[in-house]
């Protein structure tokens, strides 16, 4: 399988994350992409570099306001007295109340940016885009005719919306995918199996019915994003029963997440989707420092083996999953998993 990555993430690392109170560096660290490129080259994968595919994929998912934002926000923040190395919001709009935008670049940040879990620092902007070029260089390619790509995306994408950042996510690049894929293809499903809720892809897609968006996540009553991810969140509109959620009971081993993901793939093979994204999490490991589900590294070969065997053209978009010893092993396995479905 062919592999898009690109190395402008190293300059992308954050060092702000507030956890219960408490301020520590953020588990999106630059070494998670250095596992897992390592971990595929080891095992024979051929690594491209993106193209630039301009500013039209990104735009065609987020808001001009939040894309200005994004691009000018670190260095505007540099101008302000006693401002920290990032930029980080500590003041929010109220939900269902009435606001107006902010001029002000510390209310902009709370507008935009949903939690604390998103600082922006001097190189966020080009690392966030260099992944949404991964992401439309592997939808690109898969569309030319490849099987499945894999898209080794970082930062992570799928809690963005498209005017706000969120969960360590910037630009939605599963969503940027997916839409990439629309060009040739009527239908397109996204399949997140991250072990947190897509909010930002549900939420992009929320009310359109020409994408598909299922997740399969630990319970939100208990785990981030809490908010979103429950099971009776089926869209609005025109997307009303376009969005399926699936969470799973904090725990859930092999047979268990195996037994829910086939409820989501008959879904899938209904909907009859000429593309497939899937929103690749390896958060859902056993030993994944978030400790929610409890998949083991040959259970993501048995999961991807169940995608592969819907016969889609797939973008696979690297998500979560975090720093450990089982992080490399976990996308080999996933990988191998889907390319044994001939």
């Amino acid at each position: 399988m062919k592999i898009v990555h690109s190395d402008q993430h190293q300059g992308h690392d954050p060092q702000q994350f507030i956890v219960r109170g408490r301020l520590k560096r953020s588990n999106e660290q630059p070494e998670r992409a250095t596992r897992l490129l390592a971990a595929a080259q080891g095992a024979g994968h051929t690594v491209l570099a993106p193209d630039d595919h301009g500013p039209g994929p990104r735009a065609a998912i987020h808001t001009p306001q939040y894309l200005h934002f994004l691009e000018t926000a670190w260095e505007r923040w540099q101008q302000l007295e006693n401002a920290s190395d990032e930029v980080m919001p500590n003041v929010y709009p109220f939900p269902g109340q009435p606001f107006t935008y902010p001029e002000h670049l510390v209310g902009q940040a709370g507008y935009h940016m949903g939690d604390n879990a998103c600082s922006i620092g001097r190189h966020t902007w080009q690392a966030a885009t260099a992944a949404a070029h991964s992401a439309t260089h592997a939808a690109e390619l898969v569309l030319a005719g490849e099987r499945a790509v894999y898209a080794l995306c970082r930062p992570p994408g799928h809690h963005a919306y498209t005017d706000r950042a969120n969960g360590f996510c910037y630009l939605n690049n599963s969503a940027i995918a997916a839409q990439h894929l629309r060009q040739r293809h009527a239908r397109v499903a996204v399949l997140d199996i991250d072990v947190h809720h897509g909010n930002g892809t549900q939420g992009i897609f929320w009310r359109r019915k020409d994408v598909l968006t299922l997740s399969l996540h630990a319970d939100p009553h208990v785990c981030t994003p809490y908010f979103t991810g429950h099971a009776h969140e089926h869209g609005e509109g025109e997307g009303l029963g376009y969005n399926i959620n699936l969470p799973l009971p904090r725990g859930t081993g092999d047979e268990g997440y195996l037994q829910t993901l086939h409820q989501a793939l008959t879904h899938v093979r209904a909907y009859a989707p000429g593309a497939l994204v899937v929103a690749l999490g390896l958060d859902a490991h056993e030993h994944d420092p978030y400790r929610m589900l409890a998949v083991s590294t040959p259970g993501f070969a048995r999961i991807t083996a169940e995608i592969a065997r819907l016969g889609l053209p797939t973008v696979l978009v690297q998500e979560g999953g975090y720093l450990g010893d089982d992080l490399g092993p976990n996308l080999v396995s996933a990988l191998r998993g889907f390319e044994s479905v001939a």
